[in-house]
């Protein structure tokens, strides 16, 4: 090899198992050398990153985009992600929902088709359809799909979407002589639809702070431990989504055995907010699950430690603020908008908090998650994997403001929040999308992703 494009030189670099002074180089968007600057051919271009730390770009599993309760395209979806050093995500493709309207014949094909078309995402991209109705042209479905690079699937057991145990132990069966993963929303959907209705009746029950009462942890716990032993009963790949509770994880870990089938995430705020923050936020703080106690989060750490909880994602849910504030808590709509803020909240709380490794930040935040659903190209520094990397500064304090927003949503939970720790530049495939909070490539840099039938041993 003569000359390869890039070399970033001058960092720290971060891998899943360690953290050393080094080089990356890349070429044709592939990371083709780690190591000793010297060793490597000479380079067109020759960035120094000045100190700072070089890690994978992070691999986001669970966002909302382009659809059903999401104001974000996947363009400005996308910047957001490569302002907060997200270089690949995967969001959800709802069967029946088209255009602010469901329809029931809807498929998943047609849901995941939808979402291929006139997309032009910065980063790169991939979907889990959402399983919405229990017919057998669901599974009829389900092969076709795996074969085309789709390999995970999403289920609900609450809210108007929910499908009944039974139909979800079915799909579990399907998935499991396909390979795929089934990724589920646990909550009990009777315990939270009688809790709801005696909260509403309270009277504090008006208050967003009373709003997690609605939703308690059981409901989270009784669904979490049930949906787990479906999927070890039919021997297949489970996932469970935004776990928020110390009850919900010890239903997990209690199913888990040696760990190979049944794996879970907690997000972002689950692990960087409380539930006092209603108090300060009232409505543009819920999301469901809610937020918990400061127990529950010291006991989400405990988990992300012992490998119970192997992800850290976003739920980026983008929502304008006036569909949060009005009404009731009861009347807002669900989910908060995090995919700019993830890495810098997490790397604050969680490094700089909690004294977590560098390392055991990549693993969770960007091997695992690209292990789990099928990317080997991604989530990490090594020749041959895509050239996608983050810039960080651990030592650079800023204000987060939704002023900065790429997102089409207006506001943050974490405004005014101050934070060490932020990204300086992202690549995708070798190509810089963003710099110090500018997104500098144009939307259509990202690609759609062919996911493979991921090996969970």
């Amino acid at each position: 090899m003569a000359q390869i494009d890039t070399v970033l030189t001058g960092g720290t670099v971060v891998t899943a198992d360690a953290t050393f002074e080094g080089a990356v180089a890349i070429d044709d968007g592939t990371i083709v050398g780690v190591g000793d600057e010297r060793a490597f051919p000479a380079a067109e271009e020759r960035i120094d990153v000045d100190g700072n730390l070089v890690l994978p770009g992070v691999v986001d599993p669970h966002t909302h985009l382009a659809g059903y309760n999401s104001i974000d395209t996947y363009a400005t979806g996308t910047a957001a992600a490569a302002a907060g050093g997200v270089t690949s995500l995967l969001t959800f493709a709802w069967q029946g929902w088209d255009d602010g309207e469901w329809d029931d014949e809807g498929t998943l094909a047609g849901a995941v088709e939808r979402h291929r078309q006139g997309a032009e995402p910065v980063v790169d991209c991939g979907v889990h359809p959402v399983i919405t109705q229990e017919t057998p042209a669901v599974l009829e479905e389900l092969p076709a799909l795996v074969d085309d690079g789709i390999t995970s699937f999403k289920m609900f057991t609450t809210d108007d979407i929910r499908l009944s145990n039974g139909f979800i132990g079915e799909v579990f069966r399907q998935l499991a002589d396909l390979g795929a993963v089934g990724m589920v929303h646990t909550e009990d959907y009777a315990v939270c639809a009688s809790r709801t209705d005696a909260v509403k009746a309270a009277p504090d029950g008006e208050s967003a702070t009373a709003y997690p009462r609605s939703r308690p942890d059981y409901a989270e716990a009784m669904a979490a431990g049930s949906v787990a032993r479906l999927a070890a009963a039919a021997d297949a790949k489970y996932y469970g989504v935004h776990t928020t509770s110390e009850a919900a994880a010890e239903a997990i870990a209690a199913v888990r055995t040696d760990g190979s089938n049944v794996r879970a995430e907690t997000c972002t705020h689950y692990t960087a907010l409380t539930a006092d923050t209603y108090e300060r936020l009232g409505n543009r703080a819920i999301m469901s699950p809610p937020l918990r106690t400061s127990r529950d989060v010291d006991a989400l750490f405990d988990r992300l430690r012992d490998g119970t909880l192997s992800v850290v994602s976003t739920d980026h849910v983008p929502l304008p603020s006036e569909e949060k504030e009005a009404g009731p808590w009861w009347e807002s709509a669900f989910g908060i908008n995090s995919l700019q803020t993830s890495l810098p909240v997490f790397h604050d709380v969680a490094v700089n908090g909690r004294g977590l490794s560098y390392p055991a930040l990549v693993r969770l935040m960007c091997r695992n998650p690209a292990q789990t659903f099928g990317l080997p190209q991604k989530g990490r520094i090594e020749p041959g994997a895509d050239a996608d990397l983050v810039v960080f500064d651990p030592d650079e304090t800023y204000r987060i403001t939704a002023g900065r927003n790429h997102s089409n949503a207006d506001y943050s939970v974490y405004e005014d929040r101050t934070v060490t720790g932020r990204v300086k530049r992202t690549f995708v495939r070798g190509t810089l999308v963003a710099a110090d909070g500018d997104v500098v490539a144009d939307p259509g840099h990202g690609e759609f992703l062919r996911r493979r039938v991921p090996d969970w041993r």
